[in-house]
């Protein structure tokens, strides 16, 4: 059995996997992002039930860039007190088993191609939206991760007058009162408001989208993360923004998805340890 972990910028979650199958789940919320020391606290807090298991390793997905060779974490832009941590040492040191680290969206890409959407595809963008937005790169069957795991990181992008990760995330739906959650369940009841909200949102998640079919040409983009099941949501102006994306007889070619499998980043986190042996 192997422990993945997938990191996000809200909260922790950990599950036991055995053979693709999740046993047992463990979840804290990331309730003092500021501290190192609390939220490597609250990370110990969901692998420790788990650990009492006889378990191979540990894999975990965090949302940043990754000295994958060393399991050193760089500049956790959601997670502000995570400028350099070395993750894979003190998680060895803690719980005394092998310990890989790589990016949560590289994950999420490796999850879905071993067990979920991806599975018929060679070459597959995973998009990753949720408290912020990531991309993984996969090309004739291998990830590409780049320098740090670097590639891929299109939320940084400038796009109007921020970056596409704050139009493209669960942060465009931030305000007083207000998050994703809340407008996902207001458009749940039919608000018209939250609905044209998501399809604002929609909007510019097709630009994401036309960036992403510009570079890579993917024969599929599979879209995870928490917000992703907002889809019905802003499906119809996502596309309807694509409309003048050049070359049409691509966009009608790629196959564009969403996860389907609710913990397919911990599976995919988990697929690190075998993979590494």
């Amino acid at each position: 059995m192997i422990i993945g972990v997938d990191l996000g910028g809200t909260n922790a979650r950990a599950g036991l996997v055995d053979n693709g199958r999740i046993l047992q789940t463990e979840q804290a919320v990331l309730s003092n992002k500021t501290s190192l020391d609390d939220t490597l606290e609250q990370l110990f807090s969901v692998i420790e039930p788990l650990s009492r298991h006889d378990i191979e390793g540990i894999g975990i997905g965090v949302p940043s860039v990754v000295d994958v060779e060393r399991g050193i974490v760089y500049d956790v832009v959601n997670i502000p007190s995570w400028k350099k941590v070395e993750l894979k040492k003190i998680l060895e040191d803690r719980f005394g088993r092998p310990v890989y680290v790589n990016n949560d969206v590289n994950c999420l890409a490796m999850g879905e191609k071993m067990f979920g959407q991806a599975a018929p595809f060679k070459s597959f963008v995973t998009i990753g939206i949720g408290t912020g937005l990531g991309a993984a790169i996969v090309i004739d069957n291998k990830l590409h991760s780049g320098l740090y795991c670097g590639a891929g990181e299109i939320g940084y992008i400038p796009y109007l007058d921020k970056n596409l990760e704050y139009y493209g995330s669960g942060m465009y739906f931030e305000g007083p009162g207000t998050s994703a959650h809340q407008a996902y369940l207001s458009a749940v009841n039919g608000d018209a408001a939250a609905l044209e909200q998501w399809a604002s949102y929609g909007r510019h998640l097709g630009e994401v989208m036309k960036i992403v079919l510009y570079t890579y040409a993917p024969e599929a983009i599979i879209i995870g993360g928490g917000l992703s099941n907002a889809f019905r949501f802003f499906e119809n102006a996502m596309y309807d923004s694509m409309k003048d994306f050049l070359f049409q007889s691509t966009l009608s070619e790629v196959k564009i998805l969403c996860s389907s499998l609710e913990n397919i980043a911990i599976v995919g986190a988990a697929a690190l340890v075998g993979s590494n042996k």
